[in-house]
C-alpha cells in the first residue's frame, strides 16, 4: 500500500516526569532582528516587520509601537489566521508602548503576496487600521534520497491507521492557541555545545518514493546525548509515535510549539511546566531514521517554520 499521508520525521510525542515551577515574565526578550519594513498607522503608531519578503518556512517578528499613548484590542490576521500579540514590559513611563508577535510562513505556503491586516484602538478610543503586503518567496530546498526500513514507506493497514490518527492528533494540538505567553526571554539550542543543524525543508525520496518535506532541523549527536527545552513551556505530548519515534511537544503559548523527536528515552510527562534548559530526554534513533540524531521542529500558528529562526529573532541564552 502506498503511503498517502506520510508524516515527516518531525511531528509527534509524550512520557515520564519532571515538573518545574512557574515564574513571572520579568525579562524583556532580546530582539536580534532589525525591522526592515515600517508602516505608519497614524496617531504616532507604527507597525514594523522584520522582513517584508520572507521565504517559505521562515519566521517574521512583528512589532507595533505607539510613541504617545497606549494601544489596546490588537487584532491581526494573515493567511486566514489570527496572529496573537504580546506586550513588552515598559522600562519607564516615558517609554513607547510596544507589542510584538511571531508570524510563521508555512514550509509549503504558495509563494505570492498575502495581506496582513491589523486593527487596534488608542487610549483616546481612536480606531486604527494598519495593513502590509507580505510577499512570500519560494524556498530553495535541496532534494535527497534515503533508504529506510520498508514499513516506514509502505506501512501495513494497521500501521497506516496509527500514523494517520497521530497526524490528526498533532494537527489538533497545533491548532490550539494558549492565550498566555509561557516563554520568557531568549531561546536556546536544545543540545549543549551543538549550534549547527540542517536538513530543514529538504524534499526527500525514501526508498525511491517521494516523501513529505522535512519539517524540522536535524542535529547529529550520539545516542544518550541530553536534550533540553529550548524555552519555558508546558509538555502537551511525550510518547512514542510511529514516524518520529519517542517524541516531546512543548506548548510555549500564543500558538508557538516546539517538537523534539527520535529520543532514546523521555524524561518528562504531559502536563509538566518546564523551564528553559530542563532535561526532556536523550538522543536516540527511534522511528523513521537512518541513525541517532535530534529532530527539532517549530510550529507557529499552525505554520511549520525553521526553529533556528526563533534564536535568530529572539536571541539565545548561554548554555
Amino acid at each position: 500500500m502506498r503511503l498517502t499521508a506520510a508524516i515527516c520525521a518531525s511531528f509527534l510525542a509524550i512520557a515520564p516526569a519532571m515538573a518545574q515551577k512557574s515564574r513571572p515574565h520579568h525579562r524583556i526578550a532580546k530582539v536580534i532582528a532589525t525591522p526592515l519594513s515600517t508602516h505608519d498607522c497614524g496617531h504616532n503608531v507604527a507597525l514594523h516587520l522584520s522582513a517584508p519578503d520572507p521565504t517559505q518556512g521562515s519566521l517574521l517578528l512583528l512589532e507595533l509601537r505607539s510613541a504617545t499613548q497606549p494601544v489596546t484590542g490588537i487584532k491581526a490576521t494573515w493567511d486566514n489566521r489570527e496572529i496573537p500579540f504580546w506586550q513588552e514590559p515598559k522600562p519607564d513611563e516615558k517609554s513607547p508602548d510596544i507589542w510584538r508577535a511571531l508570524l510563521g510562513v508555512d514550509l509549503e505556503l504558495k509563494p505570492q503576496q498575502y495581506p496582513l491586516i491589523l486593527t487596534t484602538k488608542t487610549e483616546s478610543a481612536d480606531e486604527l487600521t494598519c495593513s502590509a503586503s507580505i510577499d512570500v518567496k519560494e524556498g530553495k530546498f535541496a532534494t535527497e534520497r534515503l533508504t529506510v526500513a520498508p514499513n516506514f514507506v509502505q506501512p501495513d493497514p494497521e500501521q497506516l491507521a496509527r500514523a494517520e490518527a497521530e497526524r490528526q492528533r498533532l494537527r489538533a494540538i497545533f491548532a490550539t492557541v494558549t492565550p498566555d505567553r509561557l516563554w520568557d526571554g531568549s531561546f536556546r539550542y536544545p543540545l549543549t555545545g551543538i549550534t549547527t543543524g540542517g536538513n530543514f525543508g529538504k524534499r526527500r525520496v525514501l526508498n525511491g518514493q517521494p516523501g513529505s518535506p522535512h519539517g524540522g532541523v536535524d542535529f547529529p549527536a550520539p545516542t544518550g546525548t541530553p536534550v533540553y527545552a529550548a524555552q519555558r513551556g508546558r509538555v502537551v505530548l511525550a510518547e512514542p509515535l510511529y514516524f518520529s519515534g519517542n517524541t516531546v511537544v512543548l506548548d510555549h503559548g500564543l500558538g508557538l510549539y516546539t517538537l523534539y523527536a527520535h529520543f532514546e528515552s523521555i524524561s518528562v510527562q504531559p502536563g509538566d511546566l518546564v523551564d528553559t534548559g530542563a532535561l526532556l530526554g536523550k538522543v536516540g534513533a527511534t522511528g523513521r531514521v537512518t541513525g541517532p540524531h535530534l529532530h527539532w521542529g517549530a510550529t507557529v500558528n499552525r505554520a511549520r517554520a525553521n526553529p533556528l529562526q526563533l534564536i535568530a529573532l529572539l536571541g539565545t541564552t548561554g548554555q
